[in-house]
Order: structure tokens, then sequence, then C-alpha cells
């Protein structure tokens, strides 16, 4: 295999699942359907496995070497405006891409059999869940916004403690050189992974189950392609002034990554690695953005997702929306993006929003069977706009190296060999 590229291995990873979950489908082949099942859910164990300890010390170790960096300030708050705008464009491209196709005009399903999901989110679930009430109960119930809360401040609290803080961080950088470095023999795994889990969908679910939903399920997609053909490309054209194919050439493995992984935070050592090795964002600054956007930059999940599907479960319950629904859709989406946790699904960031709307919560149990299959390019689209965001506050502050970027993609075959960015010492 290592005759070959990670990319490369990723494709084919794909081409042979789909194969075998047509063959196990068509062919009633149980024990292959098991097997791919089973392949695929060991791989996402094994990412899940590592995401508290990732995201805690990746935050943590992020927002204290800010003060190393010239401008940090003026850093985060570009790259938080960022997350917005593209939040707030890619949540009106699906809002009119909704009122275009109607999702669920026509739809006929059985609603009094639907159920409404036990995962649900509510502004007060939502504010109220950022703070932790057990330290412990963040970590074992893998709450990736209470996380993110916990290494944002004691981040922050080790910036103002200074020179007395160092061993802490010490720790900190040492533990995120473990978690990554393991991480990456898992993400080594992900042409077999990736096997598991698309057959495992194609075996599945196959293509009926798709046919009373084929409207919405088109239009999410669509949606999802807008933004990541047209919406991000002119973003890196034109105000970025760097070449949109030879960014997703470099960013084309954690693209493939998330899409079969369905996993922000599970992609994030391979995304950071993209985005500084190939797309040559500066280090110190990429650190602090990757991290920050995989637990909160969800133009997939938290926007074009949440209003094709408002518009579906609105059309499909008989439920009118005015022009201040549609506002609020908007609203939603650029602010609660963080509720989707850089997990796979976005239940609970679909029940906030219909839930906002006063819309059935019943709709969610409609969707709910063909998630997965949704969720891949959603995720495929989050992770880009993880990368985007960073080349586009680089470029501006002159913290991208164009040689890097425009260079030859460097190969992702073997762990990083560069250590976690020390702070400078007076």
């Amino acid at each position: 295999m290592k005759r070959f590229s990670f990319s490369l291995q990723l494709l084919l990873g794909l081409v042979v699942g789909i194969a075998l979950g047509f063959a196990a489908k068509v062919w009633d082949v149980a024990w292959l359907a098991e097997t791919l099942k089973q392949v695929g859910s060991l791989f996402v164990q094994l990412l899940k496995l590592a995401v508290p300890p990732l995201v805690f010390t990746a935050v943590l170790v992020s927002v204290a070497n800010l003060r190393n960096v010239n401008g940090a300030a003026r850093l985060a708050s570009k790259t938080l405006m960022w997350f917005l705008i593209t939040a707030f464009v890619s949540v009106s491209l699906a809002i009119g891409l909704g009122l275009l196709i109607n999702p669920g005009q026509g739809v006929t399903l059985d609603t009094a059999a639907a159920k409404a999901t036990d995962t649900q989110g509510t502004w007060l679930d939502f504010v109220t869940g950022i703070l932790p009430t057990n330290v412990v109960t963040a970590f074992t119930e893998v709450n990736v916004l209470q996380i993110v809360f916990l290494g944002v401040v004691l981040g922050a609290a080790a910036m103002a403690v200074g020179e007395k803080a160092e061993p802490f961080l010490n720790l900190a950088r040492s533990v995120l050189e473990l978690v990554q470095k393991a991480l990456w023999w898992v993400i080594r795994l992900a042409p077999i992974g990736t096997a598991g889990l698309i057959g495992k969908a194609v075996s599945t679910y196959g293509w009926e189950l798709l046919a009373p939903l084929a409207k919405f399920s088109a239009g999410v997609y669509i949606g999802c392609f807008i933004v990541l053909l047209a919406v991000y490309p002119t973003l890196l054209a034109v105000w970025g002034k760097v070449s949109p194919v030879t960014f997703f050439r470099n960013a084309w493995p954690a693209i493939e990554l998330a899409f079969v992984s369905r996993s922000s935070v599970g992609t994030l050592p391979l995304t950071q690695r993209v985005t500084v090795e190939r797309n040559g964002v500066d280090r110190d600054y990429a650190s602090f953005a990757v991290p920050f956007g995989a637990t909160t930059k969800m133009d997939g999940c938290a926007s074009v997702y949440p209003a094709l599907a408002a518009i579906f479960v609105a059309q499909v319950f008989g439920v009118p929306l005015g022009f201040g629904d549609y506002l609020l859709i908007a609203f939603v989406s650029v602010v609660g993006s963080a509720a989707t946790a850089g997990l796979t699904g976005a239940t609970v960031m679909l029940t906030l929003t219909l839930s906002t709307l006063g819309l059935p919560l019943e709709g969610v149990g409609l969707l709910l069977a063909i998630d997965p299959i949704l969720d891949m390019i959603r995720t495929a689209t989050n992770v880009t706009g993880q990368m985007v965001v960073p080349v586009l506050v680089a470029r501006s502050e002159g913290r991208l190296d164009t040689a890097t970027f425009n260079a030859p993609p460097q190969p992702l075959d073997s762990a990083p060999v560069r250590r976690v960015p020390e702070p400078a010492t007076a």
C-alpha cells in the first residue's frame, strides 16, 4: 500500500466499500454486511476515543499559544468574523434553495408514526450546557462544547499566569502530541474504515430508502456542493487571491476523510497537517484556528442541513413559514453552530432549529433513517470551511506561505515530525 498515496488509498477504500456493500445487499450476504458494519463501527469508535483529550489539549494549547502571536486578538476576531460570514451565506443559500425546490411538497409519509427524538436541543439547554456541572462528566459523556469551554478557560488562565503555568502547558503539549501520534495511526487505517463505513451505508440503506425523501436528500447535497464549489472558491479567489483549484488539491485528503468518517473532530489532526504543511498557513495561528473551527465551524451541519430540514418538516406537517421564521433559521444557524459539537450527526442542531420555530420534533424521526448518508457531505463541507477560513485570514495578515501553498502537495503517508510549537522565552 505504500506505493499508493494516502488520497489514492482512501479512494480505493471508497470504491471497494461501495462494491462490497452492493454485493451484500443484492445477494443478501448477511455475514458480509455485518462485517462491513463492524469494521466501520470500530473505526469510528477509535476516532471517538481520542476526542476528549484531543479537543481539550488542542484548544488549551492553541489559546495559550496566542500570546506568542503578534496581533492575536485581531486574528481571533477575524477568524470569528469569517466563521459568521460563511455561516450566514451558507444558510441564506440553503433557504433560497429550499424555497425553490420545496423539499417537503407532495411527500406522503406516515407522520402519525413518527416519534420525537430523545436527543433534543433548546436554547436553554445550549446556554446552560456550555457550563459543566462536573469536570469529569464533561469528559466521560464526551460533551465537546463543555470540553471546549474548559480548554478555553484554562488556556486563558495559563496566559494570565505566565511563566508559572509552563509546567502545566508542557504537560498539555506532551499529551497533545501523544494523542495526535496515536490518532494518526488510526487515520492510517482510514482506507479500511472507509470500506466499512461506505459498505455499511450501501448495504443497509441502498437507494429505496431515499425514494420518498429524494428531493430533500438531493437538496442537501446540492446545497453543500454550492457552498463547496461556489462559495468557498469565490472567497478564496476574490478575498484570498489564491487558486481554489490548488486549495482543493492540497486539502483533498482531509475532505475525503471527513466524508467517510463523518467527524470533524476525528479529522482534526489531518485537517491541521493539511492546513499547515500543504496550504502554508502559519503554524502558530493554525494551532488556534483549526481546533477552534473543528468544534464551532459547521456550514454543512449547522447551516445548509437545518435550513432545508426545517422547510421540509414545515411542508410535510403543513405548517406555513413566514419571513420572520426564515430570519430565525438564519439566526439559529449562525449563533448555534457550536451545538453540533464536531461529532457525527446534527440531531441537536436540527432539534434546536425546529424547537425555535415551534415545528413538531417528530419531523426529526422522519429524517433519522437517512441521516448517515446526508452526514457525509455535511461533514465534508464543515471540514472544508474549517480550512478555508484560516487560509483567508492568514492571507490577509501576511501569515500564508504562498510557496508552500503553490508547491506540489507534501506526502501525508508518515506521521508529522515537527513538534508542537513552544512559547518563546524572554
